[in-house]
């Protein structure tokens, strides 16, 4: 073998293993587990419950549209069924809430409700307490997480971890003005996990009732949440799972201030 048949050699081999290490967003699976919502056909429709004051108003009717946008589902805003401050479940639907919910460390969160691989329902809420000051008080931040946080509704995970943009609402990227558009919106790869994600279909609907045990839990405090399972490197996101037994769980997804 030549020097230079084993230069390319080598240079083909480092283009390989680059690729490994570092793939590109059109390859990240962003599936959270195989949990989604039951339905019978495609498109479905998913009611995001308003319960959110005007300065969100805009924020949550974009990502609305922005979710829409797929093939396999359409988001449709009604009138909420919680309260702001508690931001309890609706069975069959997500209900999407902001409040003053404290210094807790999070920014914002989604929880889902899991009866063996379906989602029966889900909350999002958005912490005003953070949001009101000025680190995080710009219309791109408040976009990315409204946008994350119900994508995570939908059976979406991150598309990365590591802080960086990759163009989508799915990644773990700090908006640090309202000049910085980065990451505030679905990009392809969300929309073609979730034909993925969505490409069968199931000879049910999700709307079902979970155990009463799980309906009436105080999930709340972070205490509440159950296990960490996941934390990102950057430590700018976590998930949490509680197990209620017989294939019944709440994850809790979390963005925590910088």
């Amino acid at each position: 073998m030549n020097k230079f048949t084993l230069l390319s050699l080598i240079v083909v081999l480092a283009a390989i293993a680059a690729g490994l290490a570092f793939p590109s967003d059109a390859s990240a699976n962003n599936a959270w587990g195989n949990y989604h919502w039951a339905r019978t056909s495609n498109p479905f429709t998913l009611k995001l419950g308003d319960n959110v004051n005007s300065t969100w108003q805009t924020y949550f009717e974009m990502a609305s549209a922005d979710w829409t946008k797929s093939n396999v589902l359409n988001t449709n805003i009604v009138s909420g069924g919680t309260g702001r401050r508690r931001c309890r479940p609706t069975n069959g639907s997500v209900e999407v809430c902001n409040y003053a919910y404290g210094q807790n460390g999070w920014l914002g969160l989604a929880q889902i409700w899991i009866s063996g691989s379906h989602i029966t329902q889900g909350v999002v809420k958005v912490n005003d307490t953070y949001f009101n000051m000025a680190a995080y008080n710009n219309i791109n931040e408040r976009q990315h997480v409204m946008c994350q946080e119900i994508g995570h509704t939908l059976g979406l995970d991150h598309q990365d971890e590591s802080g960086a943009s990759l163009n989508t609402c799915m990644d773990y990227y700090y908006n640090t003005s309202n000049s910085d558009t980065k990451s505030t919106h679905p990009n392809q790869h969300d929309y073609d996990q979730l034909a993925a994600i969505y490409a069968h279909l199931d000879s049910t609907t999700t709307l079902r009732s979970v155990p009463e045990q799980m309906q009436n839990a105080d999930l709340e405090a972070r205490s509440a949440w159950g296990r960490e399972i996941r934390a990102s490197a950057n430590k700018r996101a976590a998930i949490f799972e509680r197990d209620f037994g017989g294939g019944h769980k709440v994850f809790t997804f979390v963005i925590w201030v910088q």
